[in-house]
């Protein structure tokens, strides 16, 4: 099994996760993370560091989210590595927890 970054993630990128993967699972993207599927070792220690609550088990993604397990496979293929924590985006915490934010989504 692997872990999902879902929509909240979106114009978020808070990167906490990205200090306590193992394997270097997450990917960058401009303005969202996601974890390339190949390289998730279903560890979990990503979870609790998500301020957005964006990460999901595979099988616990929210039926809302589902396309969300496709699109993280996808662009894991494209996205570079990030391995080191970074800031977050500037409006990070006003865009946490702001609902529809798919369409925001930068690939």
């Amino acid at each position: 099994m692997t872990y999902v970054v879902t929509e909240n993630c979106i114009k978020c990128k808070y990167t906490d996760c990205v200090d306590v993967c193992p394997v270097d699972a997450f990917r960058e993207g401009p303005n969202m993370l996601v974890i390339d599927p190949a390289e998730c070792i279903d560890c979990t220690l990503c979870v609790p560091e998500c301020p957005a609550e964006a990460i999901f088990a595979e099988d616990d993604v929210p039926d809302a989210q589902q396309a969300f397990t496709a699109l993280n496979a996808e662009l894991a293929k494209t996205w570079p590595v990030i391995a080191e924590r970074k800031p977050a985006l500037p409006d990070a915490d006003e865009q946490n927890g702001v609902p529809d934010k798919l369409k925001d989504l930068q690939r």
